[in-house]
Order: C-alpha cells, then structure tokens, then sequence
C-alpha cells in the first residue's frame, strides 16, 4: 500500500507542531467558508492568521501553495481515519467503517473538499495531490474487493476498475451532499456503501 499523501508546492519539509503554520491553515478554511477561493487574498490569510504578508512568504509561496496545503491536511485527515478500518479482515465491516469515516469528514472539511475538487484541473499542486489521494483509496477499495473474493486485475469485472469506478462515485456523491446537509451524506454513504456491497458480491 503507498504512504500517506504529503503537502506538495511547498518550501522545505514540514514542520509539525508549528503553530504559526497551522494558524495560517486555519484561517485559510475559514476563509474559503467566508470569501470563497477567488474573492481570498494572501493578504486576508496574513491578517487573519496576525502575521504579515512577509512572514506569510516565509512559509507558503502563494495562495495555491497554501490552499494546496490545506488540502493535503485534510486529506492526510481522511486516509488516516478510513486507512485502518479499510484493512479489517472482515469486508462488511470494512466498507461500513470506511463510509462512515468518510462522511465524518466531508462533514467537517466539505468546503475545503470542494475547493480542492474545483482547482484540481487548474492548479497542477492540488490536481497531482487530489490524484494521488484518490489512488491511495483506489488501492484500499480494491484490496478490500479482493478479500471478498473479486478476482484481482485490471479488466472490467476485476477489483483494480471495479475500484476506480467506486472511488470516482463516491467522490461525485459526497461532492454534492456535502453542499446540503449530513442527512445528504449520509444518505450518499448508505447509496455507496450498498453499490461497493454488490460490487464485491456481498449482497444481490
């Protein structure tokens, strides 16, 4: 299974724990709730993080590089709470605990979700970060596909596209609820909870 998703675009290596940085990040998702991406300035984050424009510079290059950091934080998020459970030995209980991680954070984070899915064809850091995510997760589904019997490749009816299809559904469904209500996503988790379920020949 590959690593974790990592930060990418950014100036040096990360530095955990740093509260400078993760107040710029803070800021930068309250932000996209307020302004929206296009209406959000470096200068906005700067301010609202109590830091200048040049001490913004010392960690984050542009907008991008700090949007596209908090992506990768939010994503790192969602693999770490749905990595585990994806790896329980029992299918069934596999996709139910992965669905309902995934909703937990589409219901936390939606809107930097969103942000990242909208800027993923325009800016190459967050379409190569949301990319590599989504491959992590492909990767996931399809070993718990495989434990449940699908015969592993890359054919149609095989586990490696049978787990592209359910990754880019999942993301398409939890894309729109999440603009509505947690009923919304939770109905979208019941809907792609069952189609992973009769993917892997677990119901009919």
């Amino acid at each position: 299974m590959p690593g974790r998703p990592s930060p990418l675009g950014r100036r040096g290596t990360e530095r955990k724990g740093d509260v400078r940085e993760r107040a710029i990040l803070d800021t930068c998702e309250a932000l996209l709730a307020d302004k929206g991406y296009d209406a959000m300035t470096v200068g906005d984050v700067a301010q609202g993080a109590g830091i200048t424009r040049g001490a913004l510079y010392f960690y984050f290059g542009s907008k991008h590089e700090v949007v596209a950091a908090l992506v990768a934080r939010t994503v790192e998020h969602l693999w770490e709470r749905s990595r585990v459970t994806a790896q329980t030995d029992e299918p069934r209980q596999a996709i139910a605990a992965a669905m309902q991680r995934t909703v937990e954070l589409w219901d936390e984070h939606g809107l930097v979700m969103r942000t990242a899915i909208d800027l993923s064809l325009t800016v190459p850091e967050i379409g190569e970060l949301w990319n590599h995510t989504a491959d992590l997760f492909i990767a996931a589904i399809t070993a718990v596909l495989e434990r449940a019997g699908v015969q592993s490749g890359t054919a149609p009816e095989q586990a490696s596209a049978m787990a592209r299809a359910l990754c880019w559904m999942i993301e398409r469904s939890f894309y729109h609820a999440s603009q509505e209500s947690r009923e919304k996503l939770q109905e979208a988790s019941a809907t792609c909870e069952h189609i992973w379920l009769i993917s892997a020949g677990l119901i009919t």
